[in-house]
Parts: C-alpha cells; sequence; structure tokens
C-alpha cells in the first residue's frame, strides 16, 4: 500500500467533515466569502457543502483517479480562497470548515491544504489501490485528521492568543 494511503485519506475525511459543518450552518462560509468580495448565497453553500461530502465519501470508499483528482482541486480552490483572504484581510472569523470555531487565514492553513492538494494529486498519478484497509491504517489516518483538524481549526487561534498584548494587572 503506498506511503501517501493515510494522508489522502485523512484528506478525503476532512472533506467530509467540513462539508458537513457547512452544511448544517453555511453562514460562516456566506460571510467568509462576503468578507474577500465574493458573494455567495446560503443555499448554494449547502449544494456545494454537499458536493464535498460526496467527494470526500468516494475518495475514501473508492481511491479512484478520478475522486483524487476532485479532492486536489477542491484543495487547491481552498489553497487560492486562504490566499485570497490573507490578501484582502477578509475572513477575520470562522469559514464554517469547522463549525463555529474561529479559524482566520494563516500562513499554516495554506501550508496544509497545499499539502493535501499535493498529495492527492500525487495519488492521481500513483493510485492508492484497493483502500481494504486494515487497523493500524485506519488509526494512523484518524490520527492524522484529527491532527489536521486541530492544526486548521484551534491553532490560528492559540497563535492569535498568544499575540495578543497582557493588559496591566493582568500577568
Amino acid at each position: 500500500m503506498p506511503v501517501l494511503t493515510g494522508p489522502f485519506l485523512a484528506a478525503a475525511l476532512l472533506l467530509v467533515m467540513a462539508g458537513l459543518s457547512k452544511v448544517a450552518d453555511p453562514a460562516p462560509l456566506v460571510r467568509a466569502g462576503r468578507s474577500v468580495g465574493v458573494p455567495v448565497l446560503g443555499p448554494t453553500v449547502r449544494v456545494l457543502a454537499g458536493v464535498e461530502v460526496v467527494l470526500g465519501a468516494a475518495a475514501v470508499l473508492t481511491g479512484s483517479r478520478v475522486a483524487a483528482a476532485l479532492v486536489s482541486l477542491s484543495y487547491a480552490g481552498f489553497t487560492a480562497f486562504v490566499l485570497l483572504a490573507r490578501r484582502r484581510g477578509g475572513v477575520l472569523a470562522s469559514c464554517g470548515c469547522f463549525g463555529r470555531v474561529d479559524t482566520p487565514p494563516t500562513r499554516t492553513h495554506v501550508a496544509v491544504t497545499a499539502a493535501l492538494a499535493l498529495v492527492a494529486a500525487v495519488v492521481v498519478v500513483r493510485p492508492v489501490g484497493d483502500l481494504q484497509a486494515d487497523v493500524a491504517l485506519l488509526s494512523a489516518t484518524a490520527a492524522v485528521t484529527v491532527v489536521l483538524y486541530l492544526v486548521l481549526a484551534l491553532l490560528p487561534g492559540l497563535t492569535e492568543a498568544t499575540r495578543r498584548p497582557v493588559a496591566a494587572g493582568h500577568a
């Protein structure tokens, strides 16, 4: 089994998680889009988020080249959006990918989404094959998915908190 199977599955699972969050509540992504000058409507967000869920699930279930290509394009699009948000100063709160957790656009976000786009692109060229996984692979994939979630959803808030000045007398 190729070395990128776990990271590819984690990318696909993260896509499912983010999609489900936006299906449930499209408002944060609507605000994020508007913050960078891209007007989007809640129903449109829900449809696109539903596509994310289906795409991520298809990638997990099949590992096909087509699914990998679409996962790669999705993460390339996310990377472009985060770069746009960083350049325009948008998305000051959550984009909706992880619920209501504040996820400002960071260099780490750009690096992670670009890396996941690259992983999926490599899988297009070197497919992961049959995804009848063993317990070790599933455990590793779950761990990588959790770490990616923490890096994308929680680390930006923690990093921002450490940069805030401490009020006088509150050291």
